[in-house]
């Protein structure tokens, strides 16, 4: 599979990506979360960037992705410690788009307006039974570049 930088990935100037699209969720930190220190568990993050993920691409009409998009690289860095039953907002934000793949950045938020865990998860497209990374289709590759902000998915 290729790389970000194999294809392209800052291909797009980030002084043109003005209204990349992005969306806030909304979860509560649940006790299968936590770990032995009482805090939440590294991998709950993962789980967070990925529930948005899918309530973006949803927004967006692009829920036929799932399946073609597989994971290329996932970075983090824990900030601040979330504690069972905290309210967390994760913003998801695509942040680059490339012939074939595109970077999301993450911020997590507890209670606070502290950030908690901020980071970056990269995917490929693949298309069904391909071998490698193949590029987007042009009208997906139009919504990654320029549909803005999304509805939010916020608990009540």
């Amino acid at each position: 599979m290729n790389t970000p930088s194999d294809d392209g990935c800052a291909a797009v100037p980030r002084a043109r990506e003005t209204n990349l699209p992005s969306v806030v969720i909304e979860r509560r930190v649940e006790w299968p979360d936590t770990d032995a220190a009482g805090h939440y568990h590294h991998s709950t993050v993962v789980r967070w960037v990925e529930a948005a993920e899918a309530v973006l691409l949803g927004r967006l009409g692009l829920a036929h992705l799932f399946g073609s998009t597989p994971r290329v690289h996932f970075e983090a860095d824990y900030r601040a410690r979330l504690w069972f039953g905290d309210l967390v907002r994760v913003e998801l934000r695509v942040d680059r788009v490339g012939t074939a793949s595109l970077q999301y950045a993450f911020t997590v938020r507890g209670q606070g307006e502290e950030a908690a865990a901020t980071g970056r998860m990269t995917i490929a497209h693949a298309a069904a039974r391909a071998t490698g990374s193949t590029p987007w289709p042009d009208e997906v590759r139009e919504l990654l570049l320029k549909a803005g902000p999304q509805a939010p998915e916020l608990l009540t």
